[in-house]
């Protein structure tokens, strides 16, 4: 096969650790975003380099992401008139920011949590319950708010990734009013268009281990599948939980590297 398929050996245990941590990943991401915190940590257990990493993590949460949207799509809770636009601006955005990361040393893109981490710490921690119900709020307000967290985010989620989904579920939900299940479902359509641009641009760079996205996509298409069955049914009383799982183990993981 070519040195696209395979740009580094490829063993069994490679396989195993990152399959595993996908689904895992994979689960939480279609619950509440944030899948990329694990499954991007997988992937360098697993013996990736950075860049390599995170070009194939796209490859396989691009695949699994489109089951959940299609998920929430079918379910009905996708506002497409925010939507549309959404995805063209998380395109820019994830292209951009792609690019912004194949330009940078890999090892700074490791410090990127340190600082995104206390921010989405404290707005979760603040906030008892995520809305049933949508809040009053302008729509052209409501717009803005969406289309530049889309743009804004999007490019976060091309340069890094990790924490993108739960981003955007908390300023849909804060900020842009939504209710938990249609923010999930517009992350979700978002999260799709940045994951999409991202990978496009890490295929042009050759940065994606494909033969390894492939078998790992597999798992995420059945966690994602599972996880947002799960949002949907159980809302706000599963969502938030997941997201603070998801941001005590990043904890855990950032403090365990600055020791050790």
């Amino acid at each position: 096969m070519s040195a696209a398929f395979f740009p580094m050996e490829m063993t069994l245990l490679m396989v195993l650790i990152s399959v595993a941590g996908v689904f895992l990943a994979a689960v939480v991401d279609g619950i509440a975003g944030g899948g990329g915190l694990i499954s991007v940590p997988a992937y360098f257990l697993a013996g990736l380099p950075a860049h390599l990493t995170l070009g194939t993590n796209k490859l396989s949460s691009c695949i699994g992401t489109a089951v959940s949207t299609g998920r929430f799509i079918r379910s009905g809770y996708v506002n497409w008139r925010l939507g549309i636009p959404s995805v063209a601006l998380a395109l820019a955005g994830a292209h951009l920011g792609t690019r912004l990361q194949l330009m940078v040393d890999e090892r700074y893109l490791k410090w990127v949590l340190l600082i995104v981490l206390p921010i989405v710490a404290l707005v979760v921690l603040r906030q008892r319950k995520l809305p049933e119900k949508p809040g009053q709020i302008a729509p052209g307000k409501q717009a803005a708010i969406v289309w530049g967290a889309s743009l804004l985010v999007g490019t976060y989620d091309g340069f890094y990734g990790p924490g993108t989904g739960t981003f955007l579920l908390l300023i849909f939900c804060q900020l842009g009013k939504m209710d938990v299940r249609t923010a999930s479902g517009n992350m979700k359509l978002v999260n799709l268009s940045s994951n999409v641009g991202a990978l496009a641009t890490s295929l042009m760079g050759g940065k994606v281990f494909i033969a390894l996205g492939l078998i790992c996509a597999a798992a995420s298409m059945a966690g994602h599948y599972i996880g947002s069955g799960l949002a949907i049914k159980d809302g706000s009383k599963i969502v938030r939980p997941v997201v603070l799982t998801v941001l005590g183990i990043l904890a855990v993981k950032v403090i365990w590297e600055l020791i050790a």
